[in-house]
């Protein structure tokens, strides 16, 4: 009988050299179902056949844009009749945050071997539900792209910076990433422009629908469905019902950087007031301006001046979490 079916894609970063591993743990079990793909596209097919096995648990092995393309694929494909299994997600490729929130960290295999416990016990007590996030408009084309963390404004160029500059150094993620905030934090400070520093923020405009509008140029625009972000950061925004996408954005100033800066290391950036940082909730977020860049889970999308992009939300999603 399969309890768990596994997806993986090899092409991921953490994959390069965990997946002889992982392809031996599941060869040495009878319940595990486990499946590769070779490219994103096959994730429809692979999702598909892994349906047929009726699973208790999908666990998704690959970084956050696998993990992005698999819940799309989920959301529209309605591959399991009886309904999604709950997913789980194993600590992968650079960043993680889907896995972070859910309690996935450090050894995939020693997740795997956890996920396998809890499969064997009352599954109610492990299961969370989180809203997706749903992205339309600007550059993006046909249906619908769904995650659950979107990255704008000078965060999605700090992380367009960050891929190419700082992890080829071979840097452990958490100092390449704190090594980037601070390269940012320096560039705004001091207003310099050089090929080794992250770009200036261009102005864009944000309206959260019932709540308003507001512009300027921001050095980081967050909106996500997650609890716990890196730095173990928490996304309360202040508890509220307006809606489940929520939205932090903080302003391009010097003093209003170092404040976020400093509050971010002890992970209390989002749970208190600050000068020049923005909190909020809402069911509908529009992002708009002249080639603003957007990340969502890893993918890269553009606003446009006749077309914004759009955040929404589904319905709450079964996830497994591994924390006790």
């Amino acid at each position: 009988m399969v309890c768990v079916a596994l997806l993986s894609n090899p092409r991921s970063t953490g994959n390069v050299a965990m997946l002889p591993r992982i392809r031996k743990f599941c060869a040495q079990r009878a319940d595990i179902f486990h499946y590769e793909v070779e490219d994103v596209s096959q994730i429809g097919d692979a999702l598909q056949t892994i349906a047929r096995v009726k699973p208790q648990i999908l666990v998704i092995n690959g970084g956050d844009g696998t993990v992005q393309a698999a819940l799309t694929e989920l959301h529209h494909g309605q591959h399991f009749p009886d309904g999604t299994p709950p997913v789980a997600v194993l600590p992968n490729g650079k960043t993680n945050l889907i896995a972070l929130d859910l309690g996935a960290e450090g050894d995939p295999i020693a997740a795997l071997e956890r996920i396998m416990e809890i499969v064997r016990t009352d599954l109610s007590d492990h299961i969370v539900r989180r809203e997706l996030i749903a992205l339309t408009g600007g550059d993006a084309n046909g249906r619908p792209v769904l995650g659950m963390f979107v990255g704008g404004a000078g965060l999605a160029d700090s992380i367009l910076y960050c891929r190419p500059k700082i992890y080829p150094l071979g840097l452990p993620n958490g100092f390449s990433h704190l090594i980037t905030a601070i390269a940012v934090v320096f560039s705004a400070l001091f207003r310099i422009k050089a090929r080794f520093l992250p770009p200036q923020a261009r102005p864009i405009s944000v309206s959260v629908v019932h709540e308003g509008e507001i512009q300027g140029k921001f050095a980081l625009l967050m909106v996500t469905t997650l609890e716990r972000l890196l730095l173990k950061s928490q996304t309360d925004l202040g508890a509220t019902d307006a809606g489940p996408l929520k939205l932090m954005m903080v302003e391009q100033k010097p003093l209003t950087l170092l404040r976020a800066f400093w509050a971010s290391l002890f992970g209390r950036l989002g749970t208190s007031s600050l000068a020049g940082v923005h909190l909020s909730h809402g069911n509908e977020i529009r992002i708009e301006g002249d080639r603003s860049s957007v990340i969502l889970d890893g993918e890269l999308f553009e606003t446009h001046n006749e077309r914004p992009i759009i955040l929404t939300h589904t319905t709450p999603v079964p996830f497994l979490s591994l924390a006790a």
